[in-house]
């Protein structure tokens, strides 16, 4: 009886992310600030339409103070709290604005002034409570219990936190470790890809260092812990997450910054301009209606407004090729990156083993469709990684494979079976296999392969027929096929080559990034080892950005100048830490993106530039002349709308080829 084999069904391809961590989500309306926001935009939405149509003043004026309070009473709050300490908050000057504007007739500009902060004090609360979400979550990554055996042989369930070191504990086939810990007996293998980020499980023998949260195999172990619950990589790499997000620069438009002073200025000459003249005996309406027509065209609110359409259209176009843009801020730093650090796994390579090479022995009369065929059969009841490598490799082929009985699998080894004509076939590990005994008058010729194989950073897969060595498999992580030409884009961008940060060894590692062209190459890195180099990198005045997709690159994405995360394979907690998200998983939109943001930032810089001119033009008119309130507010809200229909330049297809250009030159 034969069979065809079949694509692989959606299960299997979303195994990964069903075994992983549970979502703790935040739900939207139990953050207060999106409840205000809510609550703001729909009064906005509601008084609009009654003012547009020409209804009745009452009917739409309670709405719009109503917007006003819901949304601009908490940004208030915190202003005058920073008042009091001294700190001239630019939140409390926008509804200081937004109210000033109201006084002279003007409700909807304020009101939408209102709601625009008020949706963006959401997002960042949002955006932070999402983050923690994520590093929470981790901790589920570590099993609840663990199996404790006691000193008379007895076996205790025991939660993970009551585990003391030297407690010897039992971890049984598909279980993950509950402790960090040292094999004392057994072999099996263990996917430590949420810590190392090696794609292959990793052979555990006694003696051997196993991590808390790391899937087991096939095999039984028996492991004394070595640290406490608090202590372990994986409750370490949350501490890291959190420090490193809470240390980190805080983050800021470039005219936020401007701002500060700017406001402080815009305040003092709003006094002064109604002051001034009301001491030399102006009257009071004329006094205060040029004081706030003053205010009015010289609000920084303009400026920001005029900064903004850039930076936003920018992170619209980016979404529409499959690059979310968290927020305006990281935008504007992603054009500030100097330097870039990359992960292997999963974003310089696709994450997923697959055979490259197909090498019968000489004399084993099998051409390389027939010992794949052999091994494919031998490995098809296995779960393995590697035999979904060996299946995957034999469909391709549209190989048709025979039957198998009498299978078995032995941790660390490989697997034998007995297939439908009655021959045996061994398929696992070199080293394993040949030691067991099988084909060790053949030995030579199988190490000499499986040398050269390795050499070129693949794993050497050693199939036996009948007790006879019969050919080797190579099997590796095939660099993504934009790789080299993304590294080649962000050394031009950066003026400075990538580094290649791994938990891989050293050897695949190398080879690896030879192909893609990296020579700063730093492999078997555990997360903080990855943290660290970032912040070495930063410390010598670097810019950094991190790209990578696993919990062990999590740190590092929190320490980076900017952290880019690749979405499909990703982890949740690299997504919920990086700044930026690759949705498509299209390693070449990381160079384009940065080019985007620097096209965003020469905009910015021009409408600046063009709203300093009507700002200076209008608050001369203003302070040598008498400049009519509805003329400043047209010339206010018309500068606006100039700079505005700049910025939205950036939303076309154009911009994104363009930037592509920029980025691939």
């Amino acid at each position: 009886m034969t069979s065809t084999l079949t694509p692989p069904s959606a299960e299997r391809a979303g195994s990964a992310r069903a075994e992983g961590v549970p979502r703790r989500r935040t739900r939207l309306l139990a953050l207060p600030e999106v409840r205000w926001a809510v609550a703001a935009t729909a009064l906005f939405l509601l008084a609009l339409p009654l003012q547009l149509t020409g209804a009745p003043a009452w009917t739409w004026g309670p709405l719009y103070a109503l917007s006003y309070a819901t949304g601009g009473w908490e940004p208030g709050w915190e202003g005058l709290k920073a008042l009091k300490a001294r700190t001239l908050d630019v939140d409390l000057l926008m509804v200081v604005a937004a109210l000033g504007a109201a006084s002279i007739g003007q409700l909807m500009d304020g009101a939408l002034l209102i709601v625009i902060f008020a949706t963006s004090g959401a997002l960042e609360a949002l955006a932070t409570a999402r983050t923690a979400d994520s590093v929470r979550g981790l901790l589920d990554l570590a099993p609840a219990t663990a199996t404790r055996i006691a000193p008379d042989g007895t076996e205790q369930t025991v939660a993970v936190e009551e585990l003391t070191v030297d407690d010897t504990v039992l971890v049984r086939p598909g279980e993950r470790v509950g402790a960090d810990g040292r094999v004392l007996d057994g072999a099996s293998e263990v996917d430590q890809a949420s810590i190392t980020g090696e794609p292959l499980p990793a052979p555990k023998q006694p003696g051997d260092e196993v991590f808390a949260g790391t899937l087991n195999g096939t095999g039984a172990l028996r492991v004394r812990v070595e640290r406490d619950a608090s202590d372990s990589v994986i409750a370490r790499i949350v501490r890291m997450v959190e420090e490193a997000s809470e240390t980190k620069a805080p983050t800021q438009l470039f005219i936020e910054k401007v701002e500060q002073r700017y406001s402080l200025g815009m305040v003092a000459a709003t006094l002064a301009v109604f002051s001034v003249p009301l001491a030399f005996g102006e009257e009071f309406s004329e006094a205060l209606l040029r004081a706030m027509t003053f205010m009015i065209v010289a609000s920084p609110c303009a400026v920001v407004l005029a900064t903004m359409p850039p930076l936003l259209s920018a992170i619209a176009n980016a979404g529409r090729h499959g690059v979310l843009v968290k927020s305006a801020v990281v935008m504007e730093r992603l054009g500030q990156v100097d330097a870039v650090a990359l992960d292997k796994t999963g974003t310089l390579t696709e994450g997923t083993p697959r055979v490259v090479d197909v090498r019968p022995l000489p004399g084993s009369a099998l051409d390389e469709d027939a010992l794949l065929t052999l091994a494919a059969a031998a490995e098809h009841p296995s779960e393995h990684p590697l035999a979904r490598a060996v299946l995957d490799a034999a469909r391709e082929r549209r190989l048709q494979l025979p039957d198998v009985r009498d299978f078995m699998s032995a941790p660390g080894v490989g697997v034998k079976a007995v297939i439908a004509n009655g021959r045996t076939v061994e398929v696992g590990a070199p080293a394993r296999l040949l030691d067991d005994g099988d084909g060790a008058d053949d030995a030579s010729p199988v190490t000499a392969f499986a040398e050269e194989l390795q050499q070129s950073g693949c794993t050497a897969v050693l199939v036996i027929v009948d007790g006879t060595p019969a050919g080797v498999l190579g099997i590796a992580d095939r660099l993504r096929p934009d790789a080299a030409a993304t590294v080649a884009s962000l050394t031009a961008l950066t003026g400075a080559a990538p580094t290649l940060l791994t938990g891989d060894n050293p050897r695949a590692a190398a080879h690896l990034a030879a192909e893609a062209g990296i020579e700063d190459v730093r492999a078997g890195l555990l997360p903080q080892d990855k943290m660290a180099a970032v912040k070495e990198m930063e410390a010598a005045g670097r810019k950094v950005m991190v790209v990578g997709d696993g919990v062990n690159d999590a740190p590092a994405l929190a320490a980076a100048h900017i952290g880019v995360a690749m979405g499909r394979a990703g982890s949740d907690l690299a997504l919920e830490t990086a700044d930026t998200v690759i949705v498509r998983d299209e390693l070449a939109a990381v160079p384009t993106t940065v080019a985007l943001s620097r096209r965003a930032r020469t905009l910015v810089v021009q409408n600046l530039v063009v709203a300093g001119v009507f700002i200076a033009g209008l608050v001369t008119w203003d302070l040598v002349g008498t400049l009519p309130l509805p003329l400043g507010v047209a010339g206010h809200e018309g500068s606006t709308v100039l700079v505005g229909l700049n910025g939205l330049r950036l939303l076309r297809d154009a911009a994104w080829q363009r930037a592509a250009a920029d980025g691939a030159a």
